[in-house]
Protein backbone atom coordinates (compact mmCIF):
# COMPACT_ATOMS: atom_id res chain seq x y z
CA UNK A 1 0.00 0.00 0.00
CA UNK A 2 3.09 2.59 0.44
CA UNK A 3 3.35 2.30 -3.59
CA UNK A 4 0.02 3.64 -3.96
CA UNK A 5 0.10 6.09 -1.56
CA UNK A 6 3.34 7.56 -2.57
CA UNK A 7 2.32 7.47 -6.25
CA UNK A 8 -0.96 9.46 -5.21
CA UNK A 9 1.17 11.99 -3.16
CA UNK A 10 2.72 12.57 -6.59
CA UNK A 11 -0.42 13.82 -8.01
CA UNK A 12 -1.30 15.89 -5.00
CA UNK A 13 2.31 17.16 -4.95
CA UNK A 14 2.02 18.14 -8.81
CA UNK A 15 -1.63 19.16 -8.41
CA UNK A 16 -0.77 22.24 -5.41
CA UNK A 17 2.61 22.95 -7.14
CA UNK A 18 0.42 24.00 -10.14
CA UNK A 19 -1.48 26.47 -8.46
CA UNK A 20 1.49 27.44 -5.60
CA UNK A 21 3.38 28.57 -9.04
CA UNK A 22 0.99 31.43 -9.88
CA UNK A 23 -1.67 32.36 -6.90
CA UNK A 24 0.98 34.16 -4.86
CA UNK A 25 3.02 36.03 -7.59
CA UNK A 26 0.64 36.56 -10.26
CA UNK A 27 -1.17 40.14 -8.78
CA UNK A 28 2.31 42.04 -9.10
CA UNK A 29 2.32 40.96 -12.64
CA UNK A 30 -1.27 42.31 -13.42
CA UNK A 31 -1.06 45.24 -11.56
CA UNK A 32 2.51 46.71 -12.03
CA UNK A 33 2.89 48.70 -15.40
CA UNK A 34 6.48 48.20 -15.37
CA UNK A 35 7.03 44.67 -15.27
CA UNK A 36 2.96 43.49 -16.24
CA UNK A 37 -0.05 44.54 -17.51
CA UNK A 38 -0.74 47.60 -16.23
CA UNK A 39 -4.64 46.56 -14.69
CA UNK A 40 -6.43 47.96 -12.16
CA UNK A 41 -6.83 46.37 -8.62
CA UNK A 42 -10.61 45.29 -9.59
CA UNK A 43 -9.24 43.99 -12.80
CA UNK A 44 -6.77 41.90 -10.72
CA UNK A 45 -9.24 40.91 -8.87
CA UNK A 46 -11.39 40.00 -11.24
CA UNK A 47 -9.15 37.92 -12.66
CA UNK A 48 -8.48 36.03 -9.51
CA UNK A 49 -12.39 35.37 -8.71
CA UNK A 50 -12.36 33.81 -12.54
CA UNK A 51 -11.05 30.38 -10.48
CA UNK A 52 -13.63 30.72 -7.55
CA UNK A 53 -16.55 31.20 -10.59
CA UNK A 54 -15.44 28.50 -12.08
CA UNK A 55 -15.50 25.95 -8.77
CA UNK A 56 -19.40 26.70 -8.66
CA UNK A 57 -19.59 24.58 -11.71
CA UNK A 58 -17.50 21.88 -11.13
CA UNK A 59 -20.12 19.57 -9.94
CA UNK A 60 -21.46 20.32 -12.99
CA UNK A 61 -18.69 19.41 -15.04
CA UNK A 62 -15.51 17.23 -13.55
CA UNK A 63 -17.69 15.38 -11.22
CA UNK A 64 -20.77 14.69 -13.34
CA UNK A 65 -18.33 13.77 -16.04
CA UNK A 66 -15.91 11.08 -14.09
CA UNK A 67 -19.08 9.81 -11.79
CA UNK A 68 -20.50 8.95 -15.21
CA UNK A 69 -18.88 8.53 -18.87
CA UNK A 70 -14.93 8.61 -18.22
CA UNK A 71 -11.98 7.35 -15.74
CA UNK A 72 -11.37 9.88 -13.72
CA UNK A 73 -7.38 9.51 -14.30
CA UNK A 74 -8.02 10.39 -17.67
CA UNK A 75 -10.42 13.30 -17.66
CA UNK A 76 -7.79 14.56 -15.43
CA UNK A 77 -4.86 13.97 -17.45
CA UNK A 78 -6.54 16.08 -20.42
CA UNK A 79 -7.94 18.67 -18.23
CA UNK A 80 -4.39 19.32 -17.27
CA UNK A 81 -2.89 18.66 -20.80
CA UNK A 82 -5.06 21.26 -21.97
CA UNK A 83 -4.65 23.52 -18.92
CA UNK A 84 -0.97 23.93 -19.94
CA UNK A 85 -1.96 24.80 -23.36
CA UNK A 86 -4.06 27.45 -21.84
CA UNK A 87 -1.68 29.04 -18.86
CA UNK A 88 1.23 29.37 -21.96
CA UNK A 89 -0.82 31.70 -23.68
CA UNK A 90 -2.16 33.50 -20.88
CA UNK A 91 1.64 34.22 -19.91
CA UNK A 92 2.13 35.65 -23.23
CA UNK A 93 -1.25 37.62 -22.99
CA UNK A 94 -0.70 41.21 -23.21
CA UNK A 95 -4.26 42.82 -22.93
CA UNK A 96 -7.00 42.16 -20.15
CA UNK A 97 -9.39 41.15 -22.48
CA UNK A 98 -6.84 38.02 -23.76
CA UNK A 99 -6.20 37.74 -20.15
CA UNK A 100 -9.61 37.17 -19.21
CA UNK A 101 -10.28 34.48 -21.78
CA UNK A 102 -7.22 32.29 -21.35
CA UNK A 103 -7.68 32.07 -17.18
CA UNK A 104 -11.29 31.56 -17.67
CA UNK A 105 -10.59 28.55 -19.70
CA UNK A 106 -7.98 27.50 -17.72
CA UNK A 107 -10.38 27.82 -14.36
CA UNK A 108 -12.93 25.73 -16.29
CA UNK A 109 -10.20 23.22 -16.55
CA UNK A 110 -8.46 22.91 -13.26
CA UNK A 111 -11.09 23.98 -10.82
CA UNK A 112 -12.89 20.44 -11.01
CA UNK A 113 -9.23 18.49 -10.75
CA UNK A 114 -8.93 19.99 -7.21
CA UNK A 115 -11.95 17.46 -6.08
CA UNK A 116 -11.00 15.22 -8.17
CA UNK A 117 -7.88 14.47 -7.12
CA UNK A 118 -9.51 13.82 -3.75
CA UNK A 119 -12.05 11.84 -5.26
CA UNK A 120 -9.27 9.09 -6.81
CA UNK A 121 -7.30 9.40 -3.78
CA UNK A 122 -10.27 8.22 -1.51
CA UNK A 123 -11.09 5.38 -4.41
CA UNK A 124 -7.57 3.61 -3.65
CA UNK A 125 -6.13 4.42 0.16
CA UNK A 126 -7.08 1.78 1.87
CA UNK A 127 -8.69 4.02 4.67
CA UNK A 128 -9.81 7.47 5.18
CA UNK A 129 -7.41 8.05 7.85
CA UNK A 130 -4.51 7.28 5.60
CA UNK A 131 -5.63 10.74 3.19
CA UNK A 132 -3.73 13.29 4.84
CA UNK A 133 -0.50 11.35 4.43
CA UNK A 134 -0.96 11.92 0.55
CA UNK A 135 -2.76 15.37 0.58
CA UNK A 136 0.09 16.52 2.62
CA UNK A 137 2.19 16.24 -0.54
CA UNK A 138 0.07 19.21 -2.10
CA UNK A 139 1.20 21.30 0.67
CA UNK A 140 4.76 20.75 -0.07
CA UNK A 141 3.89 21.06 -3.93
CA UNK A 142 2.93 24.84 -2.85
CA UNK A 143 5.98 25.43 -1.10
CA UNK A 144 8.49 23.60 -3.67
CA UNK A 145 6.30 25.85 -6.54
CA UNK A 146 7.84 28.68 -4.50
CA UNK A 147 11.14 27.97 -5.21
CA UNK A 148 11.17 26.74 -8.48
CA UNK A 149 9.72 30.05 -9.23
CA UNK A 150 12.57 31.73 -7.58
CA UNK A 151 15.10 29.44 -9.08
CA UNK A 152 13.18 30.39 -12.96
CA UNK A 153 13.53 34.37 -12.07
CA UNK A 154 17.16 33.49 -10.97
CA UNK A 155 18.13 32.18 -14.24
CA UNK A 156 16.28 35.24 -15.86
CA UNK A 157 12.98 35.49 -18.31
CA UNK A 158 11.66 38.33 -20.15
CA UNK A 159 9.70 41.01 -18.65
CA UNK A 160 6.76 40.50 -20.32
CA UNK A 161 6.08 36.90 -20.11
CA UNK A 162 4.26 36.20 -16.58
CA UNK A 163 6.95 33.86 -15.85
CA UNK A 164 4.30 32.32 -12.30
CA UNK A 165 2.11 31.28 -15.38
CA UNK A 166 4.89 29.51 -17.28
CA UNK A 167 6.08 27.85 -14.06
CA UNK A 168 2.53 26.46 -13.52
CA UNK A 169 1.88 25.53 -17.41
CA UNK A 170 5.46 23.83 -16.74
CA UNK A 171 3.84 21.53 -13.93
CA UNK A 172 0.48 21.11 -15.36
CA UNK A 173 2.18 19.03 -18.03
CA UNK A 174 3.87 16.64 -16.16
CA UNK A 175 0.25 16.58 -14.40
CA UNK A 176 -1.28 15.62 -17.16
CA UNK A 177 0.89 12.96 -18.44
CA UNK A 178 1.34 11.63 -15.02
CA UNK A 179 -2.54 11.09 -14.32
CA UNK A 180 -2.57 9.04 -17.50
CA UNK A 181 -0.26 6.66 -15.38
CA UNK A 182 -2.41 6.23 -12.30
CA UNK A 183 -4.70 3.33 -11.45
CA UNK A 184 -8.02 2.56 -13.00
CA UNK A 185 -10.76 4.95 -11.71
CA UNK A 186 -13.65 3.73 -14.11
CA UNK A 187 -16.87 5.66 -13.58
CA UNK A 188 -19.85 3.76 -11.56
CA UNK A 189 -21.72 1.05 -13.52
CA UNK A 190 -25.11 0.95 -11.53
CA UNK A 191 -27.88 0.82 -14.25
CA UNK A 192 -30.25 2.09 -11.53
CA UNK A 193 -27.76 5.24 -10.67
CA UNK A 194 -29.33 8.66 -11.66
CA UNK A 195 -27.46 9.92 -14.80
CA UNK A 196 -27.30 12.77 -13.61
CA UNK A 197 -24.75 12.52 -11.10
CA UNK A 198 -24.26 15.82 -9.40
CA UNK A 199 -28.51 15.88 -8.79
CA UNK A 200 -28.25 12.89 -6.55
CA UNK A 201 -25.00 14.83 -4.66
CA UNK A 202 -27.38 17.39 -4.11
CA UNK A 203 -29.68 15.33 -2.88
CA UNK A 204 -27.59 14.50 -0.09
CA UNK A 205 -28.58 18.18 1.26
CA UNK A 206 -31.74 16.86 2.44
CA UNK A 207 -29.84 14.83 5.49
CA UNK A 208 -29.91 17.89 8.27
CA UNK A 209 -26.67 16.76 9.50
CA UNK A 210 -24.86 17.04 5.95
CA UNK A 211 -26.26 20.47 5.52
CA UNK A 212 -25.27 21.76 8.56
CA UNK A 213 -21.90 20.92 8.21
CA UNK A 214 -22.37 22.26 4.37
CA UNK A 215 -23.38 25.72 6.13
CA UNK A 216 -20.62 25.59 8.55
CA UNK A 217 -17.53 24.96 5.94
CA UNK A 218 -18.99 27.72 3.73
CA UNK A 219 -18.91 30.40 6.55
CA UNK A 220 -16.10 29.14 7.44
CA UNK A 221 -14.18 30.02 4.06
CA UNK A 222 -15.56 32.82 3.57
CA UNK A 223 -13.73 34.02 6.89
CA UNK A 224 -10.75 32.19 5.41
CA UNK A 225 -10.20 34.96 2.93
CA UNK A 226 -9.31 37.21 5.94
CA UNK A 227 -6.21 35.25 6.24
CA UNK A 228 -5.46 34.99 2.50
CA UNK A 229 -6.48 38.54 1.83
CA UNK A 230 -5.12 41.41 4.14
CA UNK A 231 -2.89 39.28 6.46
CA UNK A 232 -0.09 39.78 4.47
CA UNK A 233 -0.32 43.26 4.69
CA UNK A 234 -1.43 43.46 8.38
CA UNK A 235 2.28 41.85 9.27
CA UNK A 236 4.05 44.26 7.20
CA UNK A 237 2.36 47.49 8.56
CA UNK A 238 1.42 46.67 11.88
CA UNK A 239 3.57 44.14 13.24
CA UNK A 240 6.52 45.86 11.05
CA UNK A 241 7.81 42.41 9.34
CA UNK A 242 9.81 43.20 6.03
CA UNK A 243 7.94 42.91 2.48
CA UNK A 244 10.35 40.15 1.58
CA UNK A 245 9.97 38.16 4.39
CA UNK A 246 6.49 38.06 4.74
CA UNK A 247 5.81 35.00 2.28
CA UNK A 248 8.43 33.42 4.01
CA UNK A 249 6.88 33.66 7.27
CA UNK A 250 3.66 32.75 6.40
CA UNK A 251 4.81 29.91 4.95
CA UNK A 252 7.10 28.67 7.71
CA UNK A 253 4.64 29.14 10.48
CA UNK A 254 1.45 28.18 8.17
CA UNK A 255 2.40 25.91 5.93
CA UNK A 256 5.20 24.19 7.75
CA UNK A 257 2.57 23.74 10.78
CA UNK A 258 0.39 22.09 7.89
CA UNK A 259 2.38 19.65 7.02
CA UNK A 260 2.76 18.33 10.67
CA UNK A 261 -0.66 18.43 11.34
CA UNK A 262 -1.17 16.31 7.85
CA UNK A 263 1.72 14.18 8.21
CA UNK A 264 1.62 13.74 12.05
CA UNK A 265 -1.51 15.08 13.94
CA UNK A 266 -4.19 14.17 11.58
CA UNK A 267 -3.97 10.17 12.03
CA UNK A 268 -3.80 9.98 15.59
CA UNK A 269 -6.79 12.88 16.06
CA UNK A 270 -9.05 10.76 13.75
CA UNK A 271 -8.00 7.79 15.65
CA UNK A 272 -8.65 8.95 18.91
CA UNK A 273 -11.34 11.58 18.56
CA UNK A 274 -13.29 10.60 15.37
CA UNK A 275 -14.71 13.04 12.61
CA UNK A 276 -16.92 15.35 14.68
CA UNK A 277 -14.37 15.93 17.08
CA UNK A 278 -11.41 16.19 14.97
CA UNK A 279 -13.36 18.83 12.94
CA UNK A 280 -14.67 20.59 16.13
CA UNK A 281 -10.82 21.14 16.94
CA UNK A 282 -10.12 22.65 13.52
CA UNK A 283 -13.14 24.56 13.36
CA UNK A 284 -12.16 26.14 17.04
CA UNK A 285 -8.71 27.57 15.54
CA UNK A 286 -10.12 29.73 13.32
CA UNK A 287 -11.09 32.48 16.09
CA UNK A 288 -8.29 31.61 18.23
CA UNK A 289 -5.86 33.39 15.17
CA UNK A 290 -7.88 36.15 14.50
CA UNK A 291 -8.66 36.75 18.08
CA UNK A 292 -4.94 37.30 18.53
CA UNK A 293 -5.00 38.90 15.33
CA UNK A 294 -7.37 41.19 16.45
CA UNK A 295 -4.95 41.86 19.85
CA UNK A 296 -2.28 42.44 17.87
CA UNK A 297 -2.34 46.46 17.79
CA UNK A 298 -3.52 46.90 21.44
CA UNK A 299 0.36 45.64 22.96
CA UNK A 300 3.48 46.60 23.01
CA UNK A 301 5.09 45.34 19.52
CA UNK A 302 7.61 43.41 21.62
CA UNK A 303 5.35 40.92 22.53
CA UNK A 304 2.90 40.75 20.41
CA UNK A 305 4.79 40.05 16.92
CA UNK A 306 5.88 36.81 18.22
CA UNK A 307 2.85 35.86 19.34
CA UNK A 308 0.83 37.28 16.03
CA UNK A 309 3.35 35.26 14.09
CA UNK A 310 3.27 32.15 16.69
CA UNK A 311 -0.46 32.24 15.81
CA UNK A 312 0.12 31.48 12.20
CA UNK A 313 -0.02 28.09 13.25
CA UNK A 314 -3.23 28.30 13.48
CA UNK A 315 -3.67 28.00 9.79
CA UNK A 316 -1.97 24.68 9.38
CA UNK A 317 -4.21 23.48 12.18
CA UNK A 318 -7.36 25.28 10.85
CA UNK A 319 -7.11 24.17 7.15
CA UNK A 320 -5.86 20.44 7.94
CA UNK A 321 -8.52 19.73 11.02
CA UNK A 322 -12.09 21.04 9.42
CA UNK A 323 -10.96 21.41 5.42
CA UNK A 324 -9.13 18.05 4.93
CA UNK A 325 -11.04 15.99 7.34
CA UNK A 326 -14.09 17.75 5.90
CA UNK A 327 -12.79 15.78 2.61
CA UNK A 328 -12.54 12.83 4.45
CA UNK A 329 -16.22 13.65 6.00
CA UNK A 330 -17.99 13.92 2.26
CA UNK A 331 -16.52 10.56 0.94
CA UNK A 332 -17.49 8.93 4.08
CA UNK A 333 -21.34 9.69 3.52
CA UNK A 334 -21.41 9.90 -0.20
CA UNK A 335 -22.90 6.88 -1.99
CA UNK A 336 -20.01 5.44 -4.29
CA UNK A 337 -21.65 6.44 -7.60
CA UNK A 338 -21.76 9.96 -6.68
CA UNK A 339 -18.24 10.76 -4.51
CA UNK A 340 -16.62 12.65 -7.13
CA UNK A 341 -19.93 14.95 -7.62
CA UNK A 342 -20.14 15.10 -3.62
CA UNK A 343 -16.75 16.45 -3.74
CA UNK A 344 -17.35 18.55 -6.49
CA UNK A 345 -19.98 20.08 -4.11
CA UNK A 346 -17.96 20.63 -1.57
CA UNK A 347 -16.05 22.45 -3.60
CA UNK A 348 -18.64 24.70 -5.18
CA UNK A 349 -19.94 25.78 -1.31
CA UNK A 350 -16.10 26.35 -0.18
CA UNK A 351 -14.00 26.96 -2.73
CA UNK A 352 -16.62 28.26 -5.44
CA UNK A 353 -19.11 30.40 -3.41
CA UNK A 354 -17.31 30.69 -0.06
CA UNK A 355 -14.23 31.99 -1.64
CA UNK A 356 -16.07 34.82 -4.14
CA UNK A 357 -17.99 35.81 -1.78
CA UNK A 358 -15.79 35.97 1.22
CA UNK A 359 -13.62 37.93 -0.92
CA UNK A 360 -16.11 40.48 -1.51
CA UNK A 361 -17.06 40.46 2.21
CA UNK A 362 -13.59 40.81 3.36
CA UNK A 363 -12.94 43.94 0.51
CA UNK A 364 -16.04 45.61 2.02
CA UNK A 365 -14.68 44.97 5.80
CA UNK A 366 -11.65 46.43 4.87
CA UNK A 367 -13.26 49.34 3.41
CA UNK A 368 -15.24 50.46 6.10
CA UNK A 369 -12.29 50.43 9.14
CA UNK A 370 -9.76 50.86 6.53
CA UNK A 371 -6.82 50.04 8.28
CA UNK A 372 -4.61 52.10 5.86
CA UNK A 373 -5.67 55.13 7.18
CA UNK A 374 -6.31 54.25 10.59
CA UNK A 375 -3.80 51.37 11.99
CA UNK A 376 -5.75 50.52 14.91
CA UNK A 377 -8.49 49.61 12.71
CA UNK A 378 -6.69 46.32 12.37
CA UNK A 379 -8.58 45.28 15.30
CA UNK A 380 -12.16 45.69 14.21
CA UNK A 381 -11.06 44.35 10.94
CA UNK A 382 -10.18 40.87 12.55
CA UNK A 383 -12.85 40.80 15.05
CA UNK A 384 -14.97 40.55 12.48
CA UNK A 385 -13.88 37.05 11.24
CA UNK A 386 -13.23 36.32 14.91
CA UNK A 387 -17.02 36.64 15.75
CA UNK A 388 -18.17 34.56 12.35
CA UNK A 389 -16.35 31.88 13.40
CA UNK A 390 -16.85 31.28 16.68
CA UNK A 391 -20.49 31.52 15.91
CA UNK A 392 -19.73 28.47 13.83
CA UNK A 393 -17.78 26.75 16.11
CA UNK A 394 -21.00 26.90 18.64
CA UNK A 395 -23.24 25.99 15.96
CA UNK A 396 -20.50 23.00 15.02
CA UNK A 397 -20.74 21.51 19.20
CA UNK A 398 -24.57 22.22 18.77
CA UNK A 399 -26.28 21.23 16.11
CA UNK A 400 -23.32 18.44 14.17
CA UNK A 401 -23.48 15.01 14.79
CA UNK A 402 -21.02 11.80 14.01
CA UNK A 403 -22.30 10.57 11.11
CA UNK A 404 -22.92 7.08 9.88
CA UNK A 405 -20.69 5.90 7.46
CA UNK A 406 -22.15 5.39 3.90
CA UNK A 407 -19.23 5.30 1.44
CA UNK A 408 -19.70 1.56 1.00
CA UNK A 409 -23.33 1.10 -0.19
CA UNK A 410 -24.97 2.46 -3.19
CA UNK A 411 -26.91 5.23 -4.56
CA UNK A 412 -30.60 4.78 -3.74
Amino acid sequence: MFGIKLRLGVMMFLQYAIWGAWAPALWPYLTKPDVGLGLSDPQAAFIFGLLWLACILAPFTGGQIADRYVPTQRFLGVAHTLGAVMLYFAAKAQTLHDMTVYMALYALLYAPTLALTNSIAFHHIPSEKDFGVVRVFGTIGWIVAGGALSLWRYFGVPSHIADCLMVAGFFSIIQGVYCFTLPNTPPAKDKAADPLAFREAFILLKDRNFLMFMLIAFVVTTELQFYYGPTGQFLESAMKIRADKVPITMALFAQGAEIIAMWLLLPIALRKYGIRRTLAIGVIAWPLRYLVFAAGSLGPLALMKPLVVASLAFHGLGFTFFFVVSQIHVDMVAPKDIRASAQSLLTLATMGLGNWLGTLFTGWIMGVFDPRAHPSAWTEVFLVPCALTITCAIAFLLFFKDPENRSKQSAV
